[in-house]
């Protein structure tokens, strides 16, 4: 492609979508993706958010109808919630720096190791609302749920190595936009099989956007090496990519709850991810030797599926009813992403990414003399990495996509109840996100 050295016709193509990795070794110029986005697999509610997401054995309010529709009994009237979150979240990526060789001095390269750089975005909008409607021994609820509402725009801009004669060579510059959004509308109902046992079941259509959009470029003195940061020139554009999701699916929600004693309560749940359709275009830019436009690579008729959740939660309520604790862990299937995206264009015989567990605990206290009740939570809860790593021998791809490293949350909360009518504020603070969470409950 114009005289450019393509040693490395193997490159990783890398497409990551909900943490995914995709390799295309077919395609002499290749794009970089994030190496990971984030979903919301926290149950919803500023009262769940604030006991660290352990909710599962609790179930108690109108957010059980996606948190585990076997709780939805214990509601005695008809309930609304309403949710609303606001995300303040770092993204780290790798921008440039050495993946092998000592730096020159020159420009861009001084870092001796990888630079990285973030990606700072804020979302925010309505995350959950929903409608329980309670019968004798049994209970229905509709309900919407944003499982994801994520951006990240990232660049590389000077990662360096080495020739095959020992000389420094710079890696092709790249730019990305990535946009995800998956929005749920379920109905969920449940049905109380004995005084201490209840089976809850939910319907979800799942609406996915993903646009990913990116294209690799000379430097700005093409065919001159050059140490300084690239101005990402729409002239010197090599070749445009893009994987795009705008599609939908059905899943299920399947939830269990015991009452193993007065105060003890176990809790069980599986959510089943939705799988979208995507579409995967290289084209060539107006440094290609093509003609601009023209389609190099492409996929139109494969899948991508999402992770599917299992859930196991404890959960303690004194006798007095003041002090709640509770406990859940959940196994997210990660590895779904890379067995569902291989095709002609796509391999993941290179990436790994494994299921993860993520253990969550949190207690709340309700001071029971005050008028409205007043309670007060915390919590904390351990998010495993969940990054795609890279198995090959590629120092580029290796840059890109390097383990990550676990993360502990920690969150707050308070709630104020009147007779009909509840309001609960949570905060979710973590190393590379901020989550304040506020919502309201009503019944009549």
């Amino acid at each position: 492609m114009g005289g450019v050295d393509r040693a490395r016709v193997e490159r990783c193509f890398s497409l990551i979508v909900a943490s995914a990795l995709c390799l295309v070794p077919t395609v002499s110029v290749a794009q970089e993706a994030p190496p990971a986005l984030e979903f919301s697999f926290s149950n919803p509610g500023a009262r769940s958010m604030g006991l660290g997401g352990a909710f599962v054995a609790l179930a108690d309010d109108a957010t059980a109808a996606f948190a585990n529709p076997a709780g939805l009994v214990q509601l005695l009237r008809p309930e609304v919630s309403l949710e609303v979150r606001r995300r303040d979240y770092s993204t780290p990526y790798t921008e440039g720096g050495r993946v092998a060789g000592p730096p020159s001095g020159l420009g861009v390269d001084t870092v001796d190791g990888i630079r990285t750089a973030y990606s700072n975005e804020t979302t925010s909008g309505v995350s959950f609302l929903s409608f329980v409607y309670p019968g004798a021994k049994w209970s229905l609820a509709i309900y919407r749920h944003q499982l994801a509402d994520f951006s990240i725009a990232t660049e590389i801009n000077g990662l360096f190595g080495l020739t095959a004669a020992g000389g420094t060579r710079r890696y092709e510059d790249q730019w990305t936009v990535t946009d995800l959004e998956i929005v749920g509308t379920g109905v969920s109902g449940a049905y109380r099989v004995s005084d201490r046992w209840s089976i809850g079941f939910g319907v979800s259509y799942f609406s996915g956007m993903v646009d990913n959009q990116g294209a690799t470029y000379a430097v700005d003195s093409y065919p001159d090496p050059s140490w300084e940061r690239n101005s990402f020139l729409p002239e010197l554009q090599w070749v445009t990519s893009s994987f795009a999701v705008d599609n939908s699916d059905m899943g299920i929600n399947v939830g269990v709850l015991w009452k193993v004693a007065e105060c003890w309560r176990l809790g069980g749940v599986f959510r089943k991810g939705p799988r979208f359709d995507y579409e995967l275009y290289n084209r060539a830019g107006l440094l290609n030797e093509e003609p601009e436009g023209t389609i190099l690579e492409s996929v139109t008729d494969h899948s991508i599926a999402f992770p599917d959740v299992w859930g196991l939660g404890v959960s303690y309520r004194s006798p007095d009813g003041r002090l709640t604790v509770g406990f859940e862990w959940d196994r997210v299937e990660y590895s779904i992403i890379g067995e569902t995206l291989d095709s002609p264009l796509v391999d993941t015989s290179l990436a790994e990414i494994d299921d993860a567990s993520e253990l969550h605990f949190g207690a709340e206290y309700v001071f029971l003399t005050a008028n409205p009740l007043i309670a007060i939570r915390g919590g904390i809860w351990h998010d495993p990495d969940h990054r795609f790593r890279y198995l090959g021998d590629d120092p580029f791809s290796e840059a890109l996509y390097r383990q990550g490293e676990d993360i502990l949350h920690v969150t707050v909360g308070v709630g104020i109840a009147f007779k009909r009518f509840q309001i609960d504020l949570g905060a979710d603070l973590s190393q590379n996100a901020d989550v304040i969470s506020l919502s309201a409950i009503y019944s009549f």
